[in-house]
């Protein structure tokens, strides 16, 4: 198997080269390493220039955002699989052997994903965590957002796709968004090709200490969740895979409820409520809505730390960043 890393960065002169050693150090060596600089203002681009190594190549563009430069990776890739990374993440040393075995036990699979785990470390990659030994559980899924109700499977920094299948998608990250833009592409590509997972962490997360607040509550509909619902309402989404697509477009319509309802904006959580209202007799969405109507405003910051601790399984994106 040949994997096109590719690796946005912009402004992350500081981590940079620990993400891709972490690439270069992999048992199964990677057939190229793309970093798109993204119009960084910082050193990060001498960083790349530095490291010494025929795979690791720059590519350059003005400032454009993060969806345009994983694109741009995506046009400029030559190997079979594109795996994507952060510029401040880290691959384990087994990460792509990992998706190798995902592969061979689940060959029809377009997509595969590795579970990942959250560091804290301010400066360079941690060293290679314990994780299976051998041959790792290997779970195959069809319907990708039933699965994510359950738990996050995978991240940005811990999936590989198909490149053929990618260049029939382009361009495959909505330009011009900062929220959902992978998740779109990850639920547009499960509604193409089954989807391998490995359910162990063989990826890290870096999380800063300035980012370990949560994010600030939305006050509108993510894009990606109005296309998947026009989506499925066109029938442009396979017909096994529409329910779950309007089930999971609700339940993240209730989690944006009980954002706004954590920071005591009733009338905004009642708007996302309705917006949610395909799932409207379920016990989630009956208990927001009561909370909603009923909750004394001094209460907003106890429910604030209570939906913190159990609304995890509903966000689109897992763990905060």
């Amino acid at each position: 198997m040949k994997f096109s890393v590719v690796i946005p960065l912009y402004n992350k002169a500081r981590y940079v080269g620990s993400a891709i050693q972490s690439v270069l150090q992999q048992s199964v060596q990677p057939h190229e390493v793309i970093v798109v600089d993204d119009g960084s203002s910082d050193y990060g681009p001498a960083v790349v220039e530095s490291i010494q190594d025929p795979r690791v190549r720059l590519v350059r563009q003005a400032n454009a955002g993060v969806s345009v430069a994983r694109n741009r990776g995506i046009a400029e890739a030559t190997g079979e699989w594109v795996a994507f990374l952060d510029a401040d993440d880290w691959y384990h040393p087994e990460f792509l052997a990992a998706l190798k075995q995902a592969h061979e036990a689940s060959p029809q699979a377009g997509l595969l994903g590795a579970q990942f785990r959250t560091m804290t470390l301010p400066l360079g990659g941690p060293d290679a965590w314990p994780v299976t030994e051998g041959f790792v559980e290997v779970e195959t899924v069809d319907d990708l957002r039933q699965r994510w109700m359950k738990t996050s499977p995978f991240c940005t920094s811990s999936v590989a796709i198909r490149a053929d299948l990618l260049r029939t998608m382009q361009p495959c990250f909505a330009e011009g968004e900062s929220h959902g833009e992978d998740l779109d592409l990850w639920f547009r590509t499960g509604d193409l090709t089954p989807v391998a997972l490995v359910n162990a962490p063989f990826a890290a997360v870096r999380v800063l200490p300035d980012s370990l607040s949560r994010r600030t509550p939305r006050t509108t509909e993510p894009p990606f969740l109005a296309r998947m619902r026009q989506r499925a309402l066109n029938g442009e989404i396979p017909a096994h895979h529409r329910k779950s697509a309007l089930w999971f477009v609700g339940q993240q319509e209730v989690t944006l409820a009980r954002e706004a309802l954590g920071t005591g904006n009733r009338k905004l959580a009642l708007k996302f409520l309705f917006a949610g209202r395909g799932v409207m007799f379920t016990r989630r969405w009956m208990l927001t809505l009561a909370m909603t109507l009923f909750m004394p405003t001094h209460f907003a910051d106890t429910w604030q730390r209570w939906r913190l601790r159990s609304a995890e399984v509903f966000s689109p994106e897992g763990p905060a960043r």
